[in-house]
């Protein structure tokens, strides 16, 4: 909105108007208002949740201190959303199809994961949403993603090609856009609508997926293509719920992977990067910058409360929000194939519970007596069984976050 009003305000040099025109100015002003947002609206909605006496049930699972955990206030995944929502509305194009792609999947999300805590608080149904109907919705947003970025028009990439290339169907040259005139032609520029993504490791990094399919005509892609696009959201936006277990774990932990990805957008948004560290580089999707921003700061700003001891648990309503913002978010930049490095942590946390139940229910057929790998799953409990204070394990999580997103940044150069 702001956007669009200083871009009119700029034709008769208004001012400051021109500001509007850099991503990193309106990106910081997004960074900013999303701090405000949540940590003002965060706190008068803290208050009505308590004044309504919205709180946790918690179920006793023998964890250190988790009894006194007992009614604190949930469904805090609002401020998130609203810290989020508000700060992309303001400054981010909104006519932008990354933008509408990433409002889409925010909103969608966030509904499912606030029908779910309805039911627990409100329905005082400890199961919630049935899992069935959160995989549908999960799914449902993963078809509208894929066809979006797979179809839309606007959705292309420029990389870069040896100056004797030869054009395939659907591409076009666009050196001049990345070379001066005068510049040698070592190499050459094409557009394409392809889903060529980034293997990361690997010298020559790009990866289409209509290859796969044999189709060179990019005409049947789009059948591997959503179904990978089903997979990440899923697994990530439920690993994000797993994570959702101590104060601030997945708070912290999506913040580091935010920044990363800020980071992963901006290079691949900005042509000099884009050519300096040769990625391919995705015009329109500059605006990502300015909605990670926005993510980055909501989840800082929720920290400030969810941080230990939690004053609010943000809920299934901010868990499968941004489990899903983050999937959704590096497909868009072609980044999905880095997923397994970044999002580590919420990884290992999905994995540890899939290995849990399989080796209990395999024993159990096997021997009539179920055992278990972990002491307890999701990984965090295991510790927290262990005796290791809950600080403790969510310091040394962000830390191990922390060194993913320096490895997955890293990949820009060391292949």
């Amino acid at each position: 909105m702001l956007y669009n009003l200083f871009e009119y305000l700029d034709t008769f040099n208004f001012p400051g108007a021109g500001l509007f025109h850099y991503i990193s100015f309106r990106a910081g002003l997004a960074l900013i208002t999303s701090l405000i947002v949540s940590m003002v609206f965060g706190k008068r909605l803290i208050r009505q949740l308590q004044k309504q006496q919205i709180g946790e049930t918690v179920r006793d699972l023998g964890l250190e201190g988790q009894m006194s955990k007992s009614g604190t206030p949930t469904m805090g995944g609002l401020i998130i959303l609203a810290a989020i929502l508000i700060p992309t509305l303001l400054f981010a194009r909104l006519e932008n199809i990354y933008v509408i792609t990433m409002l889409i999947a925010t909103v969608w999300l966030g509904a499912i994961g606030f029908i779910d805590d309805y039911i627990k608080v409100f329905k005082k149904n400890k199961a919630g949403l049935a899992g069935k109907f959160k995989v549908v919705g999960q799914v449902g947003v993963a078809i509208i993603v894929g066809c979006i970025l797979y179809f839309h028009p606007d959705v292309v990439v420029h990389k870069k090609v040896d100056a004797n290339y030869t054009l395939q169907s659907g591409e076009k040259f666009v050196t001049k856009m990345h070379i001066d005139e005068d510049s040698s032609l070592e190499s050459k520029w094409i557009e394409t609508d392809d889903m060529t993504t980034t293997i990361p490791f690997v010298k020559n990094n790009e990866f289409n997926y209509n290859w796969l399919v044999g189709d060179w005509m990019g005409t049947w892609g789009w059948l591997l293509f959503i179904p990978v696009v089903i997979v990440i959201v899923v697994f990530i936006s439920n690993g994000a719920n797993l994570t959702d277990g101590l104060d601030g774990l997945a708070t912290g932990t999506s913040a580091i992977i935010g920044i990363s990805l800020a980071v992963l957008a901006y290079v691949s948004t900005n042509v000099h990067f884009a050519d300096y560290l040769d990625v391919m580089y995705i015009p329109g999707a500059e605006e990502m910058v300015i909605f990670i921003s926005t993510f980055v700061g909501a989840c800082i700003g929720f920290l400030w409360y969810n941080s230990y001891p939690a004053q609010v648990f943000m809920g299934d309503t901010g868990s499968l929000a941004i489990g899903g913002i983050i999937a959704v978010f590096a497909i868009a930049i072609r980044k999905e194939l880095l997923i397994p490095i970044l999002c580590g942590v919420f990884i290992i946390e999905n994995v540890s519970v899939m290995i849990q139940v399989g080796w209990f229910k395999y024993t159990k057929k096997k021997s009539g007596e179920g055992r278990r790998v972990f002491l307890m799953a999701p990984l965090h409990h295991h510790y927290q069984k262990k005796g290791m204070h809950e600080a403790k394990i969510v310091s040394r999580f962000w830390i191990v976050a922390i060194l993913l997103a320096v490895v997955t940044i890293v990949t820009l150069k060391v292949r």
